[in-house]
């Protein structure tokens, strides 16, 4: 098991909303939500953007708004992989505020196989693309008369579990429906991740049933701060987003949460709290691999 090593930081993440059907629209919306961010005081280290907020939430659109996504290796962007406007634009974001970004997620079209997936990219203060994480489990449900989803129809799941580093420790990432599965967040701890974020657009069936009950989950189990960033709520929209972007610490508690309407959620990363945690409730030292299997080897 890797030791967590982190320094406090400042989480900021962005519920936004004005979103539409027009690309633009939303980028000029992400982009003016990401410097009121940077221009707060103290200014966050990290700004986070929800899932899929450059188009409309459906699968019949997903194909249509994607984009090329340059691939990363080592936390590293390979050179010369082509982009989108939208990837072009959160680079710019990122420069302009001077901070990490995770750019919550887009469609992302692979034309070697042709194939759209739901891609979340981070950028450094310099603009540059240091992860990049194809959501791993798709949204696939259907509650009887409440809601049907079939993110499947459309997208391929990804194959890779990532987190990226940076000068106050190393975050892990998820996509929405990815924190219900506990797998990736226990890696995620046990290789020294000191949060997981997970850009994230439960609707109103899920959301107050799960929203915040999975992240303490995911977060008292691996004594790490876990947070979800989802748009606001639209009333006129088709999939009506639950929001409550929240921030979790390891002892389960929420220490910041929005409403449904547009909000920046801002938290402070108390790092001394995780190495409090971890030595009063000493979970992470007590496993008994001897006993079930090691899911991070």
């Amino acid at each position: 098991m890797a030791l967590i090593q982190a320094k406090p930081f400042r989480l900021a993440l962005l519920q936004l909303s004005g979103l539409s059907a027009n690309k633009a629209s939303n980028i000029a919306v992400a982009r003016k939500a990401v410097a009121a961010a940077a221009a707060s005081v103290p200014k966050p280290d990290l700004i986070v953007l929800p899932e899929i907020w450059n188009s409309p939430y459906a699968v019949t659109a997903f194909r249509e708004y994607s984009e090329r996504v340059p691939n990363v290796k080592d936390g590293a962007e390979v050179p010369g992989s082509p982009e989108g406007e939208t990837v072009t634009a959160m680079r710019e974001m990122a420069r302009a505020a001077g901070t990490y970004l995770i750019g919550g997620s887009i469609a992302e079209h692979e034309p070697e196989s042709d194939a759209i997936y739901n891609t979340l990219t981070v950028y450094d203060p310099q603009g540059r693309m240091v992860a990049k994480h194809r959501k791993v489990h798709l949204f696939d449900i259907d509650i009887p008369g409440r809601q049907t989803f079939k993110e499947s129809d459309t997208l391929t799941g990804g194959k890779t579990l990532n987190s990226f580093d940076t000068p106050f420790g190393k975050i892990g990432v998820g996509i929405c429906y990815d924190i219900r599965f506990p797998e990736m967040a226990m890696i995620a701890a046990r290789q020294g991740c000191a949060a997981m974020i997970y850009p994230a657009a439960f609707n109103t069936t899920t959301g107050p049933m799960h929203w915040t009950l999975l992240q303490r989950s995911r977060a008292n189990d691996n004594q790490i701060y876990v947070a979800m960033c989802s748009p606001a709520r639209h009333p006129e929209a088709a999939y009506q987003a639950y929001g409550h972007s929240s921030i979790v610490d390891p002892l389960g508690n929420v220490i910041a949460e929005a409403d449904e309407k547009e909000a920046i959620v801002y938290a402070d990363i108390d790092t001394d709290l995780l190495a409090t945690t971890r030595r009063n409730l000493p979970v992470t030292v007590q496993r008994r691999f001897d006993v079930y299997p090691d899911v991070a080897k």
